[in-house]
């Protein structure tokens, strides 16, 4: 799964993804980038 990384400023990778629940309720998944090892996060279901 890829998602967008802040620090790096381009696409990545997301490494270790895990699905989670926000508190409005929404699911999003979040990981680590492959490049930079900042955290990440990328709302919606996982596809």
């Amino acid at each position: 799964m890829r998602g967008f990384c802040m620090k790096c400023r381009c696409e990545q990778e997301i490494l270790k993804p895990k699905t989670v629940l926000m508190k409005n309720g929404r699911s999003a998944t979040m990981g680590v980038c492959a490049r930079c090892g900042t955290r990440m996060y990328r709302l919606g279901k996982p596809s």
